[in-house]
């Protein structure tokens, strides 16, 4: 081999070839194949189940609340170029690559980083602190879904009309209160507001904008709600992939027969036209906005939940040879599908709000977050002229069990950290300890400033820990692994030759748009506020310590591993953090049948003995 510098095929990770891939006779323990066989992990009961799992987890509340209330913040229609974007070189990929890396390794994702290097094993836990405060705030949104289901079975829906102690409390500012049933524009030439907000405000959250003496109680009948949402929660996730994957057909088709019958409905609305036309409507000066650019990403990331984990722990229960490739097509294209429905047919609802308010569609909503979906769309639903109830009943309902097919991935990941780390348990006692723990965590966000913590800890820990932890992902795969190594993993899996399309959006695109929207991210960085409002220092410092920690702890680990090898020395310590020693897949025959493949692959291309930049073209066109 010429003295060039290497690429990921011939860096000195993969270059320990001998101690990696091929089969060693020191008896080190270190090799897979000296190890003990694996305890046999459940399957899926089919392929199908896998992928309607992949369409409950990632179609979700995030297209249904986040995803239309990011666009209308970041110019609406003008969002939609660089999600799209985003989708193709940032979302797409990484669902690939992350489906490829749970089935190859057949491990949960903590397992998984530490056996594919020691000092990724921080990347995992940073994931599942990711996911842990996700699900915690995510199961408070579907406890405020359950509390309009129950308030829907009702002829009169009560957030229809304004009450006689709203129109006190606000006629005082000068602000008039208008009945979500009211049709046609009002005559009021103040300030209005519609009952459908203020139920919202005052009746489901009694929201504190007042938080010096701190967030308040939980309030009673959201607790209840939450309680109910954790149990249902853990009925479903109790046995791991054999109750759940059977509940994902009923997760992941109901909700769109429920959805296109709303589209419908909206489309009929009077005004929808216009809000449908906001929702299109192109900005391109918004495109040069750096910050559109990473909402699309975090949105991107939520949506499809990547970097939380939870592909990983669904794909590593997969068949070794599963066509995952169609799978990641498929659920991402109809994520995507489901984003863009939803968001028509909820600028249709602002469009009519707007004419019935008599103002432009981005006046209509004052909250911001998970009120979108929670004001406009129980608005559509009180002025349904037929059997209003039985649509706010099907349409809660939807949205719960959208929540719950999220949730249930989400739940999962942290699941089966501790299966990985406590194999004795019962599968039902490791859900019922999760459940436990993070409905005692979600009582903050059904609290008078719960909203406030729910966009702090969505800030701090459900979008910059996972941005940076992806970030790591991507680098230590594509780079420090190398991108051929892992295309030959997936080429060896799926017996087939990996694209230049995903070997160019892996090893330069993905890795250089993340880096340079976290770049610009860290230098416009602004201090954080929720509708307008200022935090207290004191709160503040909470989402900077969930940050503050789960960073800390991946620096901590790369010291420890030195630490433990320092009598081997400098060169040989970094060897064992930085390698990949323990990296392979399940079972003995398999696991040689690989390394054998991997062999032949490197000596093959060796022989080519190219420069690094003519080798790494090479590797991204799939040509090496």
């Amino acid at each position: 081999m010429s003295g060039d510098k290497k690429s990921g095929l011939d860096n000195p990770a993969f270059e320990a070839g001998s101690e990696v891939f091929t089969i060693k006779t020191n008896g080190q323990a270190d090799d897979p194949l000296d190890q003990p066989e694996e305890k046999q992990r459940a399957t899926w009961g089919n392929g199908i189940e896998f992928l309607m799992s992949c369409v409950a987890m990632s179609v979700g509340l995030g297209n249904i609340w986040r995803f239309p209330f990011t666009a209308y913040e970041n110019g609406g229609g003008a969002f939609l170029i660089p999600y799209i974007v985003v989708l193709t070189v940032i979302g797409r990929p990484l669902y690939y690559l992350e489906m490829s890396l749970g089935q190859f390794s057949n491990r949960g994702n903590v397992k998984f980083f530490k056996s594919l290097s020691p000092y990724l094993k921080g990347v995992g836990y940073g994931q599942v602190v990711g996911s842990v405060c996700v699900a915690t705030y995510y199961c408070s949104l579907m406890a405020i879904t359950l509390f309009y289901l129950v308030n829907s079975f009702t002829g009169d829906l009560p957030w229809g009309q304004c009450t006689s102690e709203w129109e006190q409390e606000l006629n005082a500012d000068n602000i008039t209160c208008v009945d979500a049933t009211a049709i046609g524009k009002t005559n009021n030439s103040g300030t209005t507001i519609s009952s459908s907000e203020l139920f919202f405000t005052k009746e489901v959250l009694k929201e504190s904008t007042d938080l010096s003496t701190g967030i308040g109680n939980p309030e009673w009948r959201l607790t209840l709600a939450l309680l109910v949402s954790w149990i249902v929660t853990f009925l479903i996730s109790a046995k791991g992939v054999q109750s759940s994957g059977k509940a994902a057909y009923f997760l992941a088709i109901f909700p769109y027969v429920i959805m296109i019958t709303l589209l419908i409905r909206a489309a009929t609305l009077e005004g929808s036209a216009n809000g449908m036309y906001y929702f299109i409507k192109t900005d391109w000066d918004k495109l040069a906005d750096a910050d559109v650019w990473y909402a699309a990403v975090t949105q991107c990331f939520f949506s499809l939940n990547v970097g939380f984990g939870s592909i990983i722990m669904f794909s590593s229960y997969n068949d070794f040879e599963h066509n995952i490739n169609r799978d990641a097509l498929i659920v991402t294209t109809l994520d995507t599908f489901t984003s863009l429905l939803s968001g028509v047919t909820i600028f249709g609802i602002l469009g009519n709000l707007a004419h019935n308010l008599g103002v432009t569609p981005d006046e209509v909503i004052s909250s911001g977050g998970a009120g979108l979906a929670f004001i406009s769309y129980p608005d559509a639903i009180a002025k349904m002229d037929a059997v209003p109830w039985l649509f706010a009943i099907l349409f809660f309902f939807m949205l719960f069990v959208l929540g719950v097919g999220s949730l249930v991935a989400l739940h999962g990941t942290a699941n089966t950290v501790l299966a990985d780390i406590f194999p004795k348990l019962k599968s039902w006692h490791i859900s019922a300890i999760t459940a436990s723990s993070m409905f005692l965590i979600g009582l903050m966000y059904v609290t008078p400033g719960g909203q406030f913590m729910l966009n702090l800890v969505d800030y701090y820990g459900g979008t910059f820990i996972i941005f940076i932890f992806v970030l790591f992902e991507v680098i230590g795969v594509a780079w420090v692994y190398g991108l051929e190594n892992f295309c030959l993993d997936i080429e060896f899996m799926l017996k087939r030759k990996v694209s230049a399309y995903w070997r160019i959006t892996w090893g330069v695109i993905t890795p250089l748009f993340l880096i340079v929207i976290f770049i610009y991210f860290c230098v416009k960085f602004q201090r954080l506020t929720y509708a307008g409002h200022d935090y207290p220092d004191g709160i503040l410092a909470f989402g900077w310590a969930i940050l503050g920690v789960s960073v800390g702890q991946f620096v901590f680990w790369i010291l420890f591993d030195l630490y433990k090898h320092r009598s081997l020395g400098f060169a040989e310590a970094c060897k064992k953090t930085f390698g990949h020693e323990n990296w392979g897949p399940s079972g003995r025959a398999r696991c040689e049948s690989w390394r054998k493949y991997k062999e032949d692959a490197l000596q093959a291309s060796r022989r080519k003995n190219k420069g690094f930049c003519r080798k790494y073209i090479d590797i991204l066109i799939g040509r090496s």
